[in-house]
């Protein structure tokens, strides 16, 4: 598991930032998939803040799911409100990080 810890006042402040951001990616009946888990990646290293929307699935499965992609897509879940859920990797090279945490 990716271990990242962030504090209270830093999943605040990303939850502001996923706010103001579209969905990019959507988990439908095909599930977690390798191409979902390669763009994943790739989102990760271009923005580091990911949101994507869950479709067609109930909370218990959600809850699998968003733990499963943090595992697998080693990043760390922030939040979820209803269908959609916020994951974060911080870019390890600080001059293309797009986010700065407080």
């Amino acid at each position: 598991m990716y271990e990242f810890p962030l504090t209270s006042g830093q999943k605040s402040f990303l939850r502001g930032r996923g706010q103001i951001i579209e969905a990019t990616l959507k988990i439908g009946k095909g599930g977690l998939t390798a191409p979902f888990f390669a763009e994943l990646q790739k989102l990760l290293r271009a923005q580091e803040l990911v949101k994507l929307r869950f479709l067609g699935s109930d909370r218990t499965e959600q809850a699998a799911l968003v733990t499963q992609i943090a595992d697998e897509g080693r990043c760390v879940h922030v939040s979820t409100v209803g269908h959609t859920a916020l994951f974060y990797r911080q870019n390890p090279d600080p001059k293309t990080r797009t986010i700065t945490l407080p």
